[in-house]
């Protein structure tokens, strides 16, 4: 029974996870923060209220006691001196201390609400007023001026017991609210020191937990990461015998046995590719002698082969003019199947050895300028265009480095292959455009000929496909193939589009600047399969 150990990364991590510890951590560290800031929040809102209280309260209640104080004794003054002189001018001091009266009276009232007992002691203060003014204020002010009243005499000494008795009233009132404003410092005193305190605990904590912090970051994340590097980099160096060590959190842990898991692949495959580079140098060798032998071949089919060839083909060519008419029929038809087969076999070699030398022979990538190429090649195909009355018209074309004789090649069988498939009794008319696409020029080759299938649109392009009789249309099916292997020799795509209706239209596109060179086992591997 075999037994399937299961991936590294497809298990659970056994164990406490970095998240699970930043959770906590974060979770603790948030609890901290939050009742320190509530405390220290209490403390703020404990510190504002007490000084509001002293500030709003306590010493504007003594001060205004103080005042009303001051203006029962301008009462006093004002009542006293009128009843001894009868001169209404004392009154004055005495009804402007009534005022005085009304307005502290009202403002002790409205600054010592809810505390009854300070409240207690202003009722006390009142009516030790309320005494005083019944008694003694009033009625003297009362009698007529221009005489001392006789009640000012008669009833001096009770008017000095009852005003002695408000001021003792007014006396324990000042002392209370003293006391009140005393208590009230040293509680707003004792409050801040508390406050200090509180913040200074919040700070130290504070920074506490941020030396905690970093330094289980360091213990738990970083320093297990850390080393985690320092062995992948000593891996990457060279060194793949080099062991991860499992440390850390229960991820980190994971995440060290993948890595390890990783490397014991990665040693695995580079075994693998020591093994299959050295079956490849076998093979660049084998390539290379397969080279050789094509390159002896070439040169064999445009030499050797071509000699035998040419004398079957003017031997057989001389017999048909010598002897022609002279033997029967069936001869005759013979020799006429001599003669074409001979000179198609010549057309079709010269043909393979152009296609075999696309890459490997004609590979000089220069700055060339098309509408010179293309110049040339109207100059070469010029008596089938004649022939043909054919109407070629073409945009401005760019400057490119690419292979100029290739190009020629592409231009002369794109151009050609319009004129050749034209429809019968219609004049051929062919247009060249260009535009840039990015690093790319788009051309596409535009005639009103006969038209490509959409089923045939991707056999055109493979060597010796034929859609047409060679009785129809001569040739020898490698025109398109040839096109397509300069255009990708080239860095570019070849197509036929579909779109296009009233003829053929061919599209085709080449880098701006030159492409990364095509390797040699593609270039060869496709001429050792002809």
């Amino acid at each position: 029974m075999t037994v399937v150990e299961k991936p590294p990364h497809t298990r659970e991590p056994y164990g406490w996870t970095t998240r699970r510890w930043l959770r906590l951590g974060v979770t603790v560290a948030m609890s901290v923060l939050v009742l320190l800031g509530a405390t220290g929040a209490w403390a703020l809102g404990r510190t504002a209220s007490i000084s509001d209280n002293l500030v709003d309260v306590k010493s504007p209640a003594l001060t205004t006691s103080i005042r009303l104080e001051s203006a029962l004794l301008n009462q006093e003054t004002g009542i006293r001196g009128y009843g001894l002189t009868g001169t209404a001018d004392f009154l004055d001091p005495y009804r402007q201390g009534l005022g005085q009266q009304k307005t502290y009276t009202k403002t002790l009232s409205d600054l010592l609400r809810g505390n009854s007992a300070r409240l207690r002691d202003l009722k006390t203060v009142e009516d030790r007023i309320e005494t005083w003014q019944t008694q003694i204020a009033r009625p003297i002010a009362a009698s007529p001026a221009g005489k001392p009243s006789p009640l000012a005499t008669e009833n001096a000494t009770r008017g000095k017991t009852a005003f002695d008795a408000m001021r003792a009233a007014m006396a324990t009132q000042q002392d209370r609210l003293r006391a009140d404003r005393m208590a009230a410092r040293a509680d707003l005193a004792a409050t801040m020191r508390l406050r200090n305190w509180i913040f200074t605990t919040i700070a130290a904590v504070i920074v506490a937990l941020a030396v905690i912090v970093s330094e289980a970051l360091r213990r738990g994340i970083t320093g297990p990461l850390e080393r985690i590097g320092a062995d992948a980099r000593t891996i990457a160096e060279g060194d793949f015998g080099h062991p991860i060590t499992p440390t850390g959190p229960a991820d980190l842990r994971q995440l060290s046995a993948e890595i390890e898991s990783m490397r014991r692949r990665l040693v695995r495959a580079l075994d693998f590719s020591e093994e299959a580079r050295l079956r490849l140098d076998e093979q660049s060798a084998d390539l290379k002698r397969s080279n050789a032998e094509l390159e002896q071949f070439a040169y064999v089919a445009s030499h050797d082969l071509q000699e035998p060839l040419r004398k079957v083909s003017s031997f057989t060519q001389l017999l048909q003019r010598r002897y022609g008419g002279q033997l029967d029929e069936r001869a005759d038809q013979y020799i006429d199947f001599a003669v074409d087969g001979a000179n198609r076999m010549q057309t079709l070699i010269n043909d393979l050895l152009d296609f075999s030398r696309v890459g490997r022979v004609h590979n000089t990538h220069q700055t060339i300028d098309l509408n010179t190429v293309m110049k040339r090649t109207l100059t070469a195909i010029s008596v089938s265009v004649e022939e043909s009355g054919a109407v070629i018209t073409r945009d401005e074309l760019p400057t490119l480095i690419a292979d100029s004789t290739q190009m020629g090649m592409l231009w002369q069988n794109l151009i050609g292959n319009a004129i050749k498939f034209r429809r019968p009794g219609e004049t051929p008319a062919v247009h060249i455009s260009a535009e840039q696409d990015g690093d790319f020029w788009r051309f596409a080759v535009t005639d009103n000929g006969i038209g490509i299938a959409a089923e045939y649109a991707e056999k055109v392009f493979v060597i010796f496909q034929r859609l047409h009789t060679k009785d129809r249309y001569q040739g020898s099916g490698i025109g398109l193939a040839m096109c397509k292997k300069i255009v990708e020799f080239h860095g570019g795509t070849i197509s036929v589009d579909l779109d296009h209706t009233g003829g053929t239209r061919i599209v085709f596109t080449l880098a701006s600047r030159p492409m990364a060179p095509i390797e040699s086992e593609d270039l060869n591997s496709e001429t050792v399969a002809l």
